[in-house]
């Protein structure tokens, strides 16, 4: 029976490191023989590496990985076709440099990425959601086996477009689309201009909460404006009624709403 097992990708360190993933058809960790992190036989090295150790070993073809990223975020899931992680074994997806002389990341095990789950663009991301997270152990560590999801659950997370996000700048990209609406917001819907009240427009709501952007249409209403670069949920929505609510009960005003989405990369399939 084959086991699903995550591996954590260190993107936030090796910026770059999950696209020669993808781009190699494989994972690959650390711990380079020659440094005296043997796979076989006496080694040195922490808890870290023992548990790595006793993973790799155990690892065999016909299992499936599923790549895990800062954030609750995975990339795919792939099934392992061959492993070259003895200690015989180094070839680095982190190039050799002045500071890494030998590399990084240089024990491969070779997969199958499963194309047809998750987004359908590399720059994309999953962002597991609530209840379908891994638990805490399975995030700690660089390879933990997966056992508070079947593949069933987690594929359904991967193919809803809702979750998905991208891999980089999630919250500069949130920010920098709330700068360019507050700037031209006439691009948004014509007539729109920024609201003339900066203590309005900057206010902090009584339970600290923040709106993205605030405009007036034509006739002279508010407008307050959430942006988001996934597809919105309804979480979402909640959220920018929930700023309605406040600016309301807090100016007497009635607002309307806009939430801007970077919207689903692909139709999800009917039921």
């Amino acid at each position: 029976m084959s086991v699903l097992w995550k591996v954590f990708c260190e993107e936030n360190v090796f910026p770059g490191e999950w696209q020669r993933w993808y781009r190699n058809q494989c994972f690959a960790v650390g711990w380079a023989a020659k440094w005296g992190f043997n796979l076989q036989g006496a080694t040195k090295g922490d808890k870290g590496w023992s548990i790595t150790r006793n993973a790799l070993g155990d690892m065999k073809e016909g299992d499936w990985v599923v790549v895990a990223l800062r954030g609750n975020r995975v990339g795919r899931i792939g099934e392992i076709t061959r492993k070259l992680v003895g200690d015989d074994h180094w070839s680095p997806l982190v190039p050799c440099s002045r500071e890494l002389p030998d590399g990084e990341n240089g024990r491969r095990v070779q997969v199958r990425w499963d194309l047809t789950v998750g987004p359908d663009n590399q720059d994309l991301v999953v962002q597991l959601p609530k209840g379908r997270t891994l638990n805490g152990g399975e995030r700690q560590g660089t390879i933990r086996k997966v056992r508070s999801m079947t593949m069933d659950e987690l594929q359904e997370s991967m193919n809803d477009p809702s979750n998905w996000v991208r891999l980089r700048g999630r919250f500069r990209y949130e920010h920098a689309l709330s700068d360019y609406i507050a700037n031209f917001p006439n691009h948004l819907e014509d007539g729109l201009v920024p609201h003339p009240n900066s203590k309005i427009r900057e206010r902090v709501f009584g339970d600290k909460s923040r709106l993205d952007v605030l405009l007036l249409d034509k006739a002279n209403n508010a407008v307050i404006v959430e942006c988001k670069q996934h597809a919105p949920t309804d979480e979402d929505f909640s959220q920018l009624r929930h700023y309605m609510k406040l600016f309301k009960k807090e100016t007497k005003e009635m607002p309307r709403g806009i939430l801007v989405h970077g919207g689903a990369q692909k139709v999800a399939q009917s039921g």
